[in-house]
């Protein structure tokens, strides 16, 4: 008897790419896959994926987990029950932070987190270093080390009150970028017109969750875009904008792109499906619809549906950062906060494929390919992990979502595998839904059941990569040619 040649095989699917859809079945061996093609020899099993969807596993390359923000407030999940979720809504990657805040060595700070995902991430990581405090050392010595082990992207934050960068510290790490070859990644708010709109708002007793809202005006996200673009080229560095939410920013980005400046951005679901209206509920219930930046506007949802059609925008995070609504999260300075005093941020990890899936392949926004370059292949490449992961083909790890895009499905608390307990986008209804998930060859995910086990989920090293590469094209202040030969870079 012949011996199985394949050790697994996803037979009679539909699988999908970011350029073709077409009918074949997969073969993996050990984590790898091994062929895709028609009437592929045995496995020693087999999954039965007749009128499914084979795609890559998501990559969700923005969230938060396990971390601790600059107010003090862990938020609600472990790496396990992160990734847990994000395995069941599809996702196979994840790329959380190393978050640095002001007094802390960023080595020690990367082992911390590094220890926390290994005991528990049941998918694979990589890390973004978060950096709040610039010193010498941070800059000089600290992120290009960091960058060698494997660490090769770096954020900033240019607003929040303990964590923001100013801008000629943003320069130096600009340059700690460009020199490390890492990719800088950026939260774009004017700090000062936020500080200044919240101070008045709440002298005048505005305090509800809502006006959180009105705090982040709209010019402070387009305005801090333009400074830290123009920043960039002075430096030459690449970098990426996170969570755009305006339609105004979305116009500052497509200018800069135009220009042939590397200005790479994402948006996520919270901008695309919710409004600043969701904010505007009874007492503190706002509260769990808080982030940063707010949801806008249904004219700005559109303005980003375009922008991510054009190409301006190129990836879809989820930016999860769960708080529990109770004192451990959005209510620790009691049940009655004014909306300065509550956590930011919405748990998404589990969500973030559904909704798009929903949106953009069962009611036919942008289709099934663009469904997988934004959320998958597009985040892998950017973040050079790419072409292990993103992509279904021969020699990337087989890390594949199976999807029954028929099956309907209403959004409930209770259907969540976070911590944070409860979701955002409750009682919406969607149509498809990732019913089987594996991870590097393992099924993780079969039906309503997890079977990865807590730790199994590997880091994944990586340099910064061709998106990460200087363009090479000097302003003329760093041109020696053209500044009267002095040298600046």
């Amino acid at each position: 008897m012949t011996e199985p040649t394949y050790d697994l095989i996803i037979r009679g699917g539909r699988v999908a790419t970011t350029t073709d859809v077409f009918e074949a079945d997969v073969a993996i061996s050990g984590e790898t896959i091994a062929a895709v093609g028609r009437g592929l020899a045995a496995a020693k099993r087999e999954i039965d994926a007749r009128g499914k969807l084979v795609l890559p596993g998501g990559v969700d390359s923005h969230a938060h987990i396990e971390q601790l923000s600059a107010a003090g407030i862990m938020n609600a999940d472990t790496f396990e029950s992160a990734t847990v979720s994000a395995a069941f809504g599809g996702t196979t990657t994840v790329i959380p932070f190393a978050a640095q805040h002001v007094g802390m060595k960023l080595p020690q700070v990367v082992e911390d987190y590094h220890a926390l995902a290994k005991k528990g991430a049941v998918i694979d990581y990589a890390f973004h270093m978060i950096i709040a405090d610039a010193t010498r050392e941070t800059v000089e010595e600290h992120i290009p080390a960091l960058v060698k082990q494997g660490h090769a992207s770096i954020k900033i934050f240019m607003t929040y009150d303990r964590l923001k960068v100013d801008d000629e510290p943003l320069l130096d790490i600009l340059l700690a970028a460009r020199q490390s070859g890492a990719m800088l990644c950026a939260h774009a708010e004017n700090h000062g017109i936020i500080a200044w709109m919240v101070k008045r708002l709440l002298a005048r007793g505005y305090t509800l969750p809502k006006y959180h809202a009105v705090s982040h005006a709209r010019v402070s996200e387009a305005e801090a875009f333009t400074r830290l673009i123009g920043m960039a080229a002075l430096i030459d560095q690449p970098i990426m904008i996170f969570h755009v939410s305006t339609a105004e920013g979305a116009k500052v980005i497509r200018d800069a792109r135009g220009q042939g400046l590397k200005v790479f951005a994402e948006t996520c679901p919270q901008y695309l499906f919710l409004t600043a209206g969701d904010l505007d509920k009874p007492g503190a219930d706002g509260a769990k619809w808080m982030c940063s930046p707010p949801p806008r506007t249904h004219s700005d949802q559109e303005a980003l549906w375009q922008a991510l059609a054009l190409g301006d925008l190129q990836t879809i995070s989820s930016d999860h950062a769960p708080y529990r609504f109770d004192e451990t999260g959005k209510l620790r300075a009691g049940p009655n906060p004014n909306f300065k005093q509550v956590a930011n941020g919405l748990p998404g990890l589990e969500m973030r494929l559904p909704l798009l899936f929903d949106a953009m392949v069962s009611k036919g926004r942008l289709g099934l390919e663009k469904f997988i370059e934004l959320t998958a292949t597009a985040p892998a490449k950017i973040y050079n992990l790419h072409p292990r992961k993103g992509s279904i083909a021969v020699g990337a790890d087989a890390d594949i979502a199976i999807w029954d895009p028929n099956r309907e499905v209403t959004i409930a608390d209770e259907m969540m595998h976070d911590l944070a307990g409860y979701t955002p986008f409750a009682g919406r209804k969607l149509k498809g839904w990732p019913v089987t998930v594996l991870s590097r060859g393992r099924v993780i995910i079969d039906g309503n059941k997890c079977l990865a086990d807590a730790g199994s989920g590997q880091f994944l090293a990586r340099s910064g990569g061709e998106a990460a590469k200087p363009t090479g094209r000097l302003v003329a202040d760093m041109d020696p040619e053209r500044n009267f030969g002095a040298k600046l870079l």
